[in-house]
């Protein structure tokens, strides 16, 4: 570990690593502030996988956890993807394997598999299409089949199937640790206590939080809303990283977490030392086969297009 008393020195040398090593520093949503900060692009899921495909460098900083920088890795397979913190992983993309997926397609042949980004490579590889939370019911309702396999995450999946009935949605009993811990007690709460204010829940989140929200947005909608709305006042229900983005980008609105803030620990995991040492050693990188980058492309090349 890198001990800095002054953080701004730290920054600087980030900084200036990251233009002699020709490298671009993404961070996802849920990212610790000092990341955010630093980071050339915050984003969700869909727009972090756009900026891995498009990104003009040599080398990825991928400021998230493992699925993430798999993702830039498939879309960028000719740069250098760096994970500064291995150990960072998805609890949620770890609940179904590739033995599961291939008993579910052959009990359902003449479906897709349509995958949550929040998955493995060789998940997604394994899939037709993939999706975001941002496009999950975009992407379901424009694929050219009526039944569908949706993996991993059962929320997204019944929110997938509450918006086009008239697809048949099979679902993998997966969830999201952080999101699955958000309730309707602590909704109807936070209606008691702040009837005004908008009540915004990523679609993670069970079916009854979603019932009762006044939007169902991912991360980047969520952005979006709180611009666009006359609210002064906004219920939060997704990991607390997203906070400080809105409030930065809302100086006059006030942003509160859904009952007590939700942490994923995997997010918050990687530090501004962490990011400066995988710069500086590059020993970090994200390393898949061939064939599973070429066969998981698909599937993400066909999520962008349903954009």
């Amino acid at each position: 570990m890198i001990m800095e008393t002054n953080t701004l020195t730290l920054q600087d040398k980030i900084i200036s690593l990251k233009q002699e090593k020709k490298a671009v520093i993404l961070s996802h949503n849920y990212q610790i502030p000092q990341i955010q900060d630093i980071a050339d692009f915050v984003g969700d899921s869909l727009e972090l996988s756009k900026k891995s495909r498009d990104a003009d460098c040599r080398v990825i900083a991928f400021c998230g956890v493992q699925f993430m920088a798999e993702t830039a890795k498939i879309l960028s397979p000719m740069r250098k993807v760096l994970l500064p913190v291995k150990e960072a992983g998805c609890p949620l993309a770890e609940m179904i394997t590739a033995k599961d997926l291939i008993e579910l397609k052959n009990k359902h042949p003449d479906a897709w598999v349509v995958c949550y980004v929040n998955t493995t490579a060789e998940i997604k590889a394994l899939s037709d299409v993939c999706c975001t939370s941002a496009n999950a019911v975009t992407v379901v309702k424009n694929i050219p089949v009526k039944k569908v396999i949706f993996v991993p995450d059962k929320n997204l999946g019944w929110w997938v199937q509450r918006n086009i009935p008239e697809k048949e949605i099979i679902s993998w009993p997966g969830f999201c640790f952080v999101h699955e811990n958000f309730s309707l007690s602590d909704l109807e709460l936070a209606r008691k206590f702040y009837p005004e204010a908008e009540v915004i829940s990523h679609p993670e989140c069970p079916r009854e939080v979603l019932l009762r929200s006044d939007f169902v947005l991912s991360t980047s909608g969520m952005l979006k809303r709180a611009k666009k709305s006359d609210a002064k006042r906004f219920i939060i229900a997704t990991e607390e990283g997203l906070i400080y983005r809105l409030k930065k980008e809302n100086p006059a609105k006030e942003f509160y977490s859904l009952g007590s803030a939700k942490i994923c620990l995997s997010m918050k995991r990687t530090g501004l030392d962490d990011l400066y040492l995988a710069l500086e050693k590059e020993d970090c990188q994200v390393e898949l086969a061939p064939e599973i980058i070429k066969k998981a492309r698909i599937a993400l090349e066909r999520m962008v297009q349903f954009t």
